[in-house]
């Protein structure tokens, strides 16, 4: 039997055995075309659905979620090797998401009625149409629902485009739908080649489309979006700041930077890249974290016990390899770890590199991976200067006690969020997005739901 081609499948490989451990052929034009008329069906019914029976099937979906946590999660893990304990808090935060909108989107998509000289108007939040969603591996089911989610309450309907290492995660997304009493059409599953996404793009009956990815990617969908006069979503990369003054408490800022460093093996666009330290703590600030880190459990990502699997792909690990050997070779100094783990696995020892300028690689570049860069800020305003002298823009971090130092500062950072005195998170209560080549457009909040809706304004008695 010959092999499975990546030409024409989307292959999954277990990353902690290198065993393949499914396949999904590409689609057909046929069958592409077939999903799209599907959701544009689908929208024609789901729009005209009541908002509160809307809001009763993300319960529903909550519900779905829950019910089959263990093999999500499982599927997870074994196909991009994220420990099992992560897995399972990323499907129960998926879960809370449908609730939380379920109980608060309402309110964002009421009508805004005012009074206008001469007569009446108000704002109506109308939804698009059918979303397309490419969609990366770091978090398979997170990252398709922080954005399905608002967009299919607001009454879009969505066709996901998953990235094809996690397909089966992709199918039983698609399955919790189902199980929540989802029409056919309003949540589709496509799995089609990077022409195929081209189609659907072009193709009349999506609305709008949304990525999360490279910046080769996103560079990729902003052109094919806007020469379709479609609006569109990107969150891309991040190498994000770690700020820490000479003030901060130490052991909170050097807890708070190994999550925010090493969570998910490091595969976290918004993770804490480059920490900046002040100089007067920059010694001991290092002496903990490397303390800390070495604590780390790397291992089997199935075992309750591991922090750090292997990472999801093994031409990924060869990448970061690199980046690391460059970063050295340009003279940074190596504290910890520094190389491809020995045996079975796509695992990469968490590493510490020291001594690092705003010239090296580790710098510059996002590293997408368990490799954490320290960069010596001679004071405050160097802080700044270091974090913002970068091509990315999604969050910062600040570790001081002087708070109201850090608010004034939250205004010169580049960044679409900020965290003071604690690491970098998501949460539907609050939007998330970047700036420069991290992307535009937000996910979350109010500013999530209203994202791919029509701003309708309707006038009344207009005299």
């Amino acid at each position: 039997m010959s092999p499975i081609s990546s030409q024409t499948h989307a292959l999954s490989i277990n990353p902690t055995t290198g065993e393949q451990i499914g396949h999904y052929a590409y689609e057909s034009a046929e069958a592409l075309d077939a999903a799209l008329t599907r959701a544009a069906s689908g929208f024609s019914r789901w729009k005209r659905t009541p908002l509160q029976a809307r809001s009763a099937a993300m319960v529903a979906l909550a519900q779905a979620l829950r019910d089959n946590a263990d093999a999500m999660a499982t599927m997870i893990t074994e196909e991009m090797g994220k420990p099992i304990t992560q897995a399972r808090g990323e499907i129960e935060k998926c879960a809370k998401l449908c609730e939380w909108y379920a109980e608060h989107g309402p309110a964002m998509l009421a009508a805004e009625p005012t009074q206008v000289e001469g007569g009446k108007a108000r704002i109506e939040y109308r939804p698009l149409g059918p979303i397309l969603a490419v969609m990366p591996w770091n978090f398979p089911v997170w990252q398709v629902l922080r954005g399905a989610v608002p967009a299919l309450l607001a009454g879009n309907t969505y066709v996901l485009k998953h990235a094809p290492n996690v397909m089966g995660s992709a199918y039983l997304i698609r399955d919790a739908f189902v199980r929540a009493g989802f029409a056919e059409g309003v949540f589709e599953v496509v799995n089609v080649t990077p022409d195929g996404v081209s189609r659907a793009i072009a193709d009349p009956r999506i609305s709008a489309v949304t990525l999360t990815g490279s910046v080769r990617a996103g560079t990729a969908i902003g052109a094919q979006a806007g020469a379709a006069l479609k609006k569109c979503v990107l969150e891309l990369g991040g190498s994000d700041p770690f700020i820490v003054l000479n003030d901060a408490d130490l052991d909170a800022a050097v807890q708070a930077a190994v999550v925010g460093r090493y969570q998910n093996s490091g595969q976290v666009c918004a993770a804490a890249k480059r920490l900046i330290i002040e100089k007067g703590v920059v010694e001991a600030f290092t002496e903990k974290f490397v303390e800390a880190t070495r604590k780390l459990v790397v291992g089997n990502p199935l075992s309750s016990d591991t922090y750090i699997g292997p990472m999801a792909r093994y031409d990924l690990r060869d990448e970061l390899d690199q980046q690391v050997r460059n970063t050295l070779e340009e003279g940074a100094t190596l504290l910890l770890g520094g190389g491809k783990a020995e045996g079975a696995g796509n695992f990469y020892e968490p590493t510490i590199l020291a001594n690092v300028t705003d010239q090296m690689t580790s710098f510059k570049q996002e590293l997408f991976g368990p490799v954490a860069s320290i960069i010596t800020a001679q004071d405050c305003a160097h802080a700044v200067a270091l974090a913002n002298d970068s091509d990315f823009g999604l969050t910062a971090t600040i570790y001081t006690a002087n708070v109201e130092l850090a608010q004034q500062l939250t205004g010169e950072l580049e960044t679409g969020g900020v965290f003071i005195n604690g690491y970098s998170a998501s949460d539907p209560r609050v939007a998330f997005g970047g700036v420069k080549k991290s992307g535009f457009g937000r996910e979350l909040s109010h500013f999530g739901v209203r994202e791919f809706c029509n701003v309708q304004t309707v006038w009344l008695d207009r005299n």
